[in-house]
């Protein structure tokens, strides 16, 4: 009888073990990848966050940007006004609030998402200021939030809520224009807003409201935004207009749906 040879092992290893040494040597090395990048991006994260812009960045921004329609020297052009005057305040404000650079021609400039980072905002409206000198940050108490709100409400109620709408909700003007709502503007542009007059914005200089005045109403403005609406839905605020159309399509409709029921009902 033939004795059964015993198969010796010829060494191999299954195909599956092969791959499972590859996925693992793949996600070890992802791994160390991932971690590494994360390293590098936090440390460029820091050194840009402690890096400044000089006026000399501002100006190559200023020379990139918005040259073509203030000009070189910022005398202005064709195409866009003078800035003598404007001054760093009137810059931040336009650049930060996106309003310029300018998407299109139009009846105003309207609000959009800032073209600019922080840092370079800050070192155009700097440049602007060493060339065209003009109004410039306020001291920090004015924009603090602490100033008498009864009587910063009272002089908004006699100075802006004729274009702002009296919950500074915002409004339409003549001719396609229209005053924004401040429902979310910080402190500082409501200041630079008051001073500089962009656009329809009149200037309220020192002789119509003084820094006190000032810093009293923008105090009422951050106090109402900060404020929880006790009277339900505010609607918008947009006072009778929403409110009377908020009765006519809900109140007459549930008239009307309540009448066919009875009607239905009775048949």
């Amino acid at each position: 009888m033939a004795r059964e040879k015993k198969r010796r092992s010829n060494g191999r290893r299954s195909p599956l073990a092969a791959a499972a040494l590859i996925g693992a040597g793949l996600m070890i090395t992802g791994a160390v990848y991932a971690g590494a990048s994360a390293a590098f991006a936090a440390t460029d994260t820091q050194t840009a966050a402690t890096t400044q812009l000089t006026v000399e960045d501002g100006e190559k921004l200023f020379t990139a940007n918005c040259a073509t329609c203030h000009g070189l020297d910022l005398q202005g052009t064709a195409n866009g006004p003078s800035l003598y005057g404007v001054g760093e305040l009137a810059t931040e404000f336009q650049l930060s609030t996106g309003r310029m650079p300018l998407q299109m021609q139009g009846p105003q400039a309207p609000q959009k998402t800032p073209q600019f980072t922080e840092e370079q905002i800050l070192a155009i409206a700097s440049f602007v200021q060493s060339v065209a000198p003009g109004p410039s940050y306020p001291d920090d108490h004015i924009l603090d939030g602490e100033g008498d709100v009864a009587k910063g409400a009272e002089l908004f109620r006699v100075n802006c809520a004729m274009c702002h709408n009296v919950a500074a909700a915002g409004g339409a003007l003549t001719q396609g224009k229209y005053a924004p709502g401040l429902n979310e503007t910080s402190a500082l542009h409501m200041y630079a807003a008051m001073v500089t007059g962009p656009q329809n914005m009149p200037v309220f200089g020192d002789t119509n409201l003084s820094d006190e005045d000032k810093r009293n109403l923008i105090s009422a403005l951050l106090y109402q935004q900060e404020s929880v609406q006790v009277g339900g839905f505010s609607l918008g605020s947009l006072g009778p207009v929403s409110e009377g159309l908020f009765v006519w399509i809900f109140g007459i409709g549930a008239l009307i749906a309540a009448t066919v029921w009875i009607t239905a009902k009775s048949n």
